[in-house]
């Protein structure tokens, strides 16, 4: 739990709404990210009015308008180092980072990177979509290779950022994933706001308009079971109703999938999950789909100090014993005295 967090606040989804008509594209997965998200908030005791959504720019930035909070539209790229500003200014604040896989992976991804490593004490939401929706479907630093854009009308040949790989090697001390839909997004978003320190959720999100379905084959109900691998610490890492599992090949130092009979897990060598391993945690969020799972849920949690508290902290230690007189301040070295009047020759 954050201890800066306040006493919590009684609400309903209703005192999250603003006023502000929601104005996405039809089907887009924004719209179930934002009902997640209030929906989650009065769990949480969260108060609106000590509550701050900072964004960048791109179709995901249009959140903090449609919660009824405090709320910073930014410039592309630039939220985190807003955050940062807020968060300092006010640590007592509660901050959710609201970006994309272009505005935080690619202009942002600088001050996503710094953030991180800093360990501000914030919620990151990643939304990511593998596409550039609000400047008309150019491919993005996520897009697959093969993906046919504006900008790739051949097909994309770079081969694509992972968020949570970029974000656990920028220092990040927590790491999840979910998606836009999926019922498990609130227990996911809880879990970054209870980490102090700074939580990087990446959110697979549907653009309906120019990548649409992009997450079909691991997101659709017909093929969720056996193709969703949700983790949970100190669980074994089962999948396809419990009759497969990961394990850890010690001799290769890889991960591989195992087929698990009667129910026996550890029979068949499945692993537990560890939220504190981050060696694991890398060979999850880098498992190729289609031989393995999609990972999802928490897979990396290990707090540390926060950057505020280092901060403030250092700030208060060399006010020790100190009186604030900025009179003595300003005429502290170097200074000289102006006289004469004005009919004085210059």
């Amino acid at each position: 739990m954050n201890d800066m967090t306040p006493i919590a606040v009684k609400t309903t989804l209703k005192d999250w709404e603003s006023d502000q008509e929601v104005r996405w594209c039809p089907g887009c997965g924004d719209y179930a990210i934002l009902k997640a998200v209030q929906r989650t908030l009065p769990e949480l005791g969260a108060d609106p009015a000590n509550t701050v959504f900072v964004s960048g720019i791109g179709c995901s930035s249009r959140f903090p308008y449609y919660v009824e909070s405090y709320g910073f539209h930014t410039i592309h790229g630039r939220a985190p180092a807003v955050a940062t500003g807020v968060k300092l200014a006010n640590p007592e604040l509660d901050i959710w980072l609201v970006t994309g896989d272009g505005d935080g992976m690619s202009i942002g991804g600088n001050h996503t990177m710094h953030l991180l490593r800093r360990n501000l004490n914030c919620q990151v939401m990643l939304f990511n979509n593998e596409i550039y929706g609000l400047t008309k479907g150019q491919y993005s630093p996520t897009s697959r290779e093969g993906t046919s854009s504006p900008t790739t009308p051949l097909g994309s040949v770079d081969r694509p950022a992972l968020p949570c790989a970029f974000a656990l090697g920028s220092g990040a001390r927590f790491i999840a994933r979910a998606y836009d839909t999926g019922k498990q997004l609130p227990d996911v978003l809880k879990a970054a706001y209870y980490h102090r320190g700074a939580a990087f959720v990446e959110i697979f999100q549907n653009c309906i308009v120019y990548n649409k379905d992009r997450f079909a084959d691991f997101t659709e109900k017909a093929v969720a079971d056996s193709h969703q691998l949700w983790l949970k610490d100190g669980e074994p890492m089962l999948f396809a109703k419990g009759t497969k599992g990961i394990t850890l090949d010690r001799e290769a130092l890889t991960l591989k999938v195992v087929d698990v009979v009667d129910g026996d897990w550890q029979a068949a060598g499945v692993i537990t999950h560890n939220v504190k391993n981050k060696a694991i945690a890398h060979m999850l969020v880098e498992m190729p789909f289609g031989p393995f799972p999609m990972a999802l849920g928490v897979l990396f949690d290990d707090a540390r100090p926060t950057y505020e508290d280092a901060v403030l902290g250092q700030d208060a230690k060399a006010r020790e014993g100190k009186v604030a007189d900025l009179g003595k301040l300003l005429a502290k070295g170097q200074t000289w005295t102006v006289s004469g009047t004005a009919a004085d020759p210059i």
